[in-house]
């Protein structure tokens, strides 16, 4: 079996998804070792013990390990991972527009994984010379396997959100930066995106593209996409946080754990109950406590979130906007409760319909727990990489 290196030390989340994947891995059999990216050196010298040429992969989240870091190139700016002829793994937990100036420069054995299929799409359109696939949604994390989980009517809080908040207008400076036909040019994105949230971000800037330069190339519409990440940011947090102030507002608490939530305007302000920022096990520890987890998609129209999976497996009942791939994986009012993005203002009456009916409520969260743990599992995820790995594609 191949052995297998990961990587922890920089974003603590996906560190916390390596340490998962690391432990499915040895289970398997795969000798696993994971390198701190905050210790280079250290980690170097232990990885060159672990290493056997011919028989070592990477997998890795978002570009960990080639993302320039000097301590990974040679005097000649060749990688560790082409001189010593080692295949990776990269699963990008964001849209690829944001990675296109790592993309333009992969290593020799690289192989491109997906959390949507429209990431897919955009890869296979893009970067076409690129190896892709397969799909691989995120998945969840159990905190305290096999279903001991704290009843729901015995939980601390009704409503929570694991997640930070930035201000929609922190990304004005981008969106106003170069004169005033562009910023109605990118207003007309945003406003386009926000009255039709099941579009993409790449699919509302070709049209807006196109509607201004019909001769733009392949190439050029490529150069845009790669400028517009803060289109994608501006849209996220602007639903992120509308959805938290419609429950907030409505009377309801919301317990909020990660950065930025201060800044997030409410006209009943005494319902945003302000927690911490947390670390992933932080996190799924206050997922034990809640009944209702509220999860907002990032721009993801045709994927998944881990904090989807991580809810279910902890007793909380999901709580979701959808997209084309949990149309096909989850049941609304079964084992999850799906609302619209265009239809932020049900949210509170859903809300309180799940709070007034605890037998209903802990039937779904039973049927959730149990969905999420048959398929969506860090361990199910690995099972899929290790076919990949050991088939050499």
């Amino acid at each position: 079996m191949k052995k297998i290196m990961l990587f922890e030390g920089d974003i603590e989340t996906q560190g916390y998804f390596s340490i998962q994947l690391a432990e499915a891995f040895q289970k398997m059999g795969h000798e696993t070792f994971i390198y701190d990216l905050s210790k280079p050196w250290s980690s170097t010298d232990k990885f060159f013990r672990f290493f056997e040429k011919g028989n070592t992969v990477l997998v890795n989240f978002n570009f960990h390990g080639m993302s320039g870091e000097n301590y990974f190139l040679d005097e000649n700016d060749r990688t560790m991972w082409d001189a010593l002829e080692i295949p990776s793994y990269n699963i990008v937990v964001d849209h690829p527009m944001y990675y296109h100036h790592f993309l333009e420069r992969v290593p020799k054995g690289y192989h491109h994984i997906s959390i949507d299929r429209n990431h897919e799409k955009y890869m296979e359109r893009f970067f076409p010379q690129i190896q892709r696939g397969p799909f691989l949604p995120l998945a969840g994390t159990e905190l305290n396997p096999n279903k001991s989980y704290v009843p729901a009517q015995y939980r601390r809080y009704d409503v929570t959100m694991v997640g930070n908040y930035t201000p929609p207008k922190q990304f004005e400076k981008y969106i106003t930066r170069i004169d005033d036909e562009y910023t109605a040019f990118y207003y007309g994105m945003i406003d386009d995106l926000l009255a039709q949230p099941m579009r993409t971000v790449e699919d509302v800037a070709q049209e807006h593209i196109m509607r201004e330069i019909p001769e733009a190339t392949e190439e050029e519409l490529k150069l845009v996409m790669s400028k517009l990440t803060f289109i994608d940011l501006y849209v996220r947090f602007q639903v992120r946080g509308q959805a938290v102030q419609k429950i907030a507002d409505a009377g309801i608490k919301v317990h909020v754990y990660g950065s930025g939530w201060d800044k997030l305007p409410c006209q009943k302000p005494e319902n945003l109950i302000l927690g911490s920022s947390l670390d992933s096990e932080g996190c799924l520890k206050k997922l034990c406590q809640t009944k209702i987890s509220l999860n907002v998609m990032p721009w993801f129209r045709d994927g998944a979130h881990d904090r989807i999976f991580n809810s279910m497996l902890n007793g909380s009942l999901c709580l979701t906007d959808s997209s084309a791939y949990l149309d096909e994986i989850l049941h609304d009012n079964v084992d999850c409760k799906i609302y619209s993005m265009a239809h932020l203002e049900e949210l509170p009456d859903m809300v309180y319909g799940l709070l007034a009916n605890p037998p209903k409520l802990q039937e779904m969260i039973d049927n959730g727990y149990q969905m999420a743990r048959a398929e969506h599992t860090w361990e199910h995820r690995a099972a899929i990489l290790h076919e990949l790995i050991e088939s050499g594609e």
